[in-house]
């Protein structure tokens, strides 16, 4: 069944970077389709009823759609398995309920550091203000729960899909000069340079 994800049109979500990059590492053959967030595109009759929710990213795998990120994840790691694809997720148990536990705390907190480092700092290098002190309490909370996990260039023994996700939330902070422990800095240049996430980078390159 044919694939198709919907993102933003100024490649800008991290969440949609989140699914394209997933889809690139299983090597999964998809099209890509842009939604002008701007304009109120995704607010349309026409997308909604691709959509549901009127976010992005969106999945359309044969007649099912599907959004939200994470649950697009697991839903690929579901329908194209570890051991014929390439993994999403570590195979361990309880490795795999830790990386689900980070994902969902990257999307529903540190809401004041997500505001004020939005993604225009990582993929356009958008000049921001010094962090309020909520940030900065965000940005500390970020760092001690990196500092505890990342031993190493992934989290885990193997790459996963919420390595990407918490170096975009590094990448916040990193490609703005705020301070960033070296250790951590290496950790999320090291996943800015996998060929996936150079695809979804490409994108904001000129022609």
């Amino acid at each position: 069944m044919e694939l198709t994800l919907y993102v933003d049109s100024l490649f800008t979500s991290p969440w949609a970077m989140s699914v394209f990059v997933a889809l690139k590492e299983k090597q999964l053959l998809f099209s890509l389709q842009t939604v002008d967030l701007g304009t109120g595109q995704n607010q349309l009759p026409a997308y909604r009823a691709v959509s549901l929710t009127a976010r992005v990213p969106a999945l359309v795998h044969g007649d099912f759609l599907l959004t939200e990120s994470s649950a697009i994840t697991e839903y690929l790691e579901e329908v194209f398995p570890a051991g014929q694809f390439a993994a999403l997720y570590p195979q361990d148990v309880h490795e795999r309920a830790r990386a689900r536990q980070l994902q969902g705390w990257i999307r529903s907190d540190l809401l004041p550091l997500r505001q004020q480092r939005d993604t225009e700092t990582v993929f356009f290098g958008k000049a921001c203000a010094p962090l309020d002190a909520a940030a900065q309490q965000a940005a500390q909370r970020l760092i001690s729960v990196a500092e505890q996990l990342v031993r190493g260039p992934y989290l885990f023994e193997h790459w996963c899909v919420a390595d990407l996700d918490l170096a975009i939330m590094l990448q916040r902070l990193i490609l703005n000069g705020d301070p960033v422990p070296a250790a951590l800095r290496d950790y999320a240049a090291a996943q800015w340079q996998r060929p996936s996430v150079q695809q979804w980078l490409a994108h904001h390159q000129p022609d």
